[in-house]
């Protein structure tokens, strides 16, 4: 053969003689063309991965992973959590259809449903998370085919009784769709609760470090799982190799991490409800907080991100208590190792049914820093805070 076939073809198929050597994680196979062993198996979708976008060793391995975590039948990976929540939504919607989503969902959903779902015929309807399952399924209407909560919403933290709002809309042919980032498959399982869908950002905490985006899909059923294959493979969605060999590393350690999370977070909530400048703390696992006994109820534990509402003070005060903080940094995304803090009330936006808090909103992600320093941090903002008219 020529130099030019040989150099193409060096090092495709290599035999050294020695068993191939096995690893604790899979391979990463990096490839957009599959070989197939023989010409009837070019078209057998069933049996075989016929182009790299489909999946090879390691998202097949980190799939396997999440239907662990999940208790799915199947799951699908998207490029980001957003697309993880829109990919699920258009594989089982039509044009025509309702779809009923919570008040306190995470924005970028709300822009799709507002933005995009309105442009194809299909309506959104917003509903308040704290309206009882009985009166949320009482106004549904026969064009309603699919129901969207997070629970707790992720600015605001209500929570919604998701097992309630599943049961009643199976009744009646609706499925049901949880964000279910905040409890990260791990603190709370929405498919053990009768819900469809469970969608998370795996960006957060199944990543863990904020350096790879990805979501995922898990479905309750075959007939769902189908339908999220589908939309996948027909929206084009797909994610390189090397993410989804990092999730599969962020996934073993998911359980250790979210333990510091928990309890790192429950030690700063419980300092700030003693604080005089705080009006409520808005952290589902204190005892006495909003949605408590639903959490204590169906979670297993909390992960690092709440809340916290200010008594009234300025827009200047609290812009210095943020300024002032030297650990936790200040930005939107949550889940990873380090500490966040971001003011709530712009993020907030135009919301249909949820009322003010009667003061600024502050939300905190607790990372995996020492809390008493994280405490000092926010000692450090209140000084701050009282120093500015």
């Amino acid at each position: 053969m020529a130099e030019d076939t040989r150099l193409i073809h060096a090092g495709l198929h290599i035999d050294t003689g020695k068993p191939a050597p096995v690893t604790v994680s899979p391979v990463i196979q990096k490839g957009s063309t599959v070989l197939l062993p023989n010409a009837a198996a070019l078209y057998n979708d069933d049996q075989y991965i016929t182009y790299g976008r489909q999946g090879l060793a390691s998202h097949e391995a980190l799939k396997a992973g999440l239907r662990t975590l999940e208790n799915a039948c199947g799951v699908e990976l998207y490029p980001s959590g957003v697309a993880a929540v829109t990919g699920a939504m258009l594989a089982v919607i039509s044009a025509g259809d309702e779809v009923l989503v919570t008040d306190n969902i995470y924005k970028p959903t709300r822009r799709f449903c507002d933005n995009v779902l309105s442009k194809f015929g299909i309506a959104t309807r917003y509903f308040d998370p704290s309206q009882s399952p009985e009166e949320l399924i009482g106004n549904a209407g026969s064009k309603v085919r699919l129901i969207v909560m997070e629970s707790p919403g992720s600015l605001s933290f209500e929570l919604q009784d998701m097992t309630a709002v599943a049961a009643l809309a199976r009744q009646r042919g609706i499925l049901t769709l949880a964000d279910n980032t905040w409890g990260a498959g791990y603190f709370y399982k929405p498919l053990d609760h009768g819900v469809d869908i469970s969608v998370q950002a795996l960006t957060k905490y199944v990543g863990g470090h904020s350096d790879v985006f990805m979501g995922s899909a898990a479905a309750s059923s075959p007939k769902i799982a189908e339908l999220l294959a589908d939309g996948v493979l027909n929206l084009g969605w797909a994610v390189s190799p090397e993410d989804a060999y990092q999730m599969l590393r962020g996934l073993r350690t998911l359980p250790t991490r979210l333990a510091r999370h928990d309890a790192s977070g429950r030690k700063v909530a419980s300092w700030l409800a003693q604080r005089p400048e705080v009006k409520t703390v808005l952290h589902p696992a204190l005892p006495g907080a909003p949605g408590h006994d639903l959490w204590a109820r169906d979670f297993t534990g909390a992960c690092g991100l709440f809340g916290f509402v200010l008594h009234p003070t300025s827009t200047e005060a609290v812009n210095a208590f943020h300024d002032a903080l030297k650990i936790f940094g200040l930005g939107f995304s949550w889940g990873g190792f380090e500490s966040l803090a971001i003011p709530c009330d712009d993020q907030l936006g135009p919301r249909n049914v949820l009322k003010s808090y009667g003061g600024p909103l502050v939300r905190l992600h607790i990372g995996l820093e020492d809390p008493d320093d994280l405490i000092a941090d926010l000692e450090r903002g209140f000084v701050a805070l009282h120093s500015t008219p």
